[in-house]
C-alpha cells in the first residue's frame, strides 16, 4: 500500500505543533514507528487511520486523496483494522459478540456468516473455548488477541497497532507479538507503533523515528538500528538497550 503526505502536521486547539510539516512517500508493507514517549507517534497513526484530521497539509494512499469529511472517512475506515493499547472491547459483550458486531453492523455480514468467521479466528488465535467469556473474564494476552481477531476479521487492506502490547506482563506480549508475526508472513500489511525494539527490527520491514513531533529517521529496519544517522536515535537506542539482558 503506497501512503504519502505532504506538509502534514497536527496541532490541537492553540497548543504547540504535535506534529511538524512533514513529507513521506514509499510503499508501506509492515512499518513499526517508534520514538520517545510525546513524540507524536499515536497521532500520526491516527491520521493515517482518518481517525482524527491534519491540521495541515494532505494524505494519499493508494493515490486517492483521503478527504476530511466524515462521509468520506467512514467509508475508508471500512478498508482499515485498529488494534489500540487496551483493546477498545466491549466490556458488556462475550469475545464472539466483539468481533460480529462491526462484521453485522458496519460491514454488511448476515449473523450466521459473522459468527463463522468469528469462531474461525478464534480457534486460529487459540480462543475456541473461551468465545463465550467477556473481557473481564480474559487475560491482557487473551484480550488483545480478540482485538486483532476483530481487526482482521473483515480482511482489511492495512492494519493499524496503537502500542498494543504496552499494558501486558512479558509473556502475554510475546504470545500478541506472535500473532502478529504470523498475519505478517500471511501477506497482512501493517503500521505498528512499538517500544518492542526486538519487533521493530526483525518482523518490521521499514521504521520511522518520530521525535519531538518530527519525522527523524526513516528507512530499513537493520541500518536503522545499526547506523543511525542522527544524535537523537542514538540516545533512544541507547537508553533502551542499557538494561538489556
Amino acid at each position: 500500500m503506497k501512503i504519502e503526505f505532504q506538509n502534514l502536521s497536527k496541532q490541537f486547539e492553540q497548543g504547540p505543533l504535535v506534529l511538524t510539516p512533514m513529507d513521506f512517500s514509499d510503499e508501506v508493507h509492515t512499518l513499526a514507528i517508534i520514538g520517545p514517549s510525546g513524540g507524536g507517534k499515536s497521532t500520526l497513526l491516527r491520521i493515517i487511520g482518518g481517525l482524527i484530521a491534519p491540521t495541515t497539509g494532505t494524505l494519499q494512499v493508494d493515490g486517492e486523496k483521503v478527504e476530511a469529511n466524515e462521509a468520506a472517512l467512514q467509508k475508508y475506515r471500512r478498508k482499515l483494522g485498529f488494534v489500540f493499547q487496551q483493546g477498545g472491547l466491549f466490556r458488556h459483550m462475550n469475545a464472539r459478540a466483539n468481533i460480529t458486531l462491526p462484521l453485522e453492523q458496519v460491514h454488511g455480514f448476515s449473523h450466521e456468516e459473522a459468527c463463522e468467521r468469528a469462531m474461525e479466528l478464534l480457534a486460529r488465535f487459540g480462543l475456541e473455548d473461551d468465545w463465550k467469556k467477556r473481557p473481564a473474564e480474559l487475560s491482557g494476552g487473551q484480550q488483545q488477541r480478540v482485538a486483532i481477531a476483530r481487526a482482521v476479521a473483515a480482511k482489511p487492506r492495512l492494519l493499524l497497532l496503537d502500542e498494543p502490547t504496552s499494558a501486558l506482563d512479558p509473556e502475554y506480549t510475546t504470545e500478541v507479538l506472535d500473532i502478529i508475526h504470523e498475519l505478517k508472513k500471511e501477506g497482512m500489511d501493517f503500521i505498528i507503533v512499538t517500544h518492542e525494539m526486538g519487533f521493530a527490527r526483525h518482523a518490521c520491514d521499514k521504521v520511522a523515528f518520530l521525535c519531538e513531533g518530527t519525522l527523524m529517521e526513516y528507512g530499513e529496519s537493520e541500518e536503522i538500528f545499526t547506523q543511525p544517522k542522527t544524535e537523537n536515535l542514538r540516545r533512544f537506542l541507547g537508553k533502551l538497550l542499557e538494561w538489556n539482558v
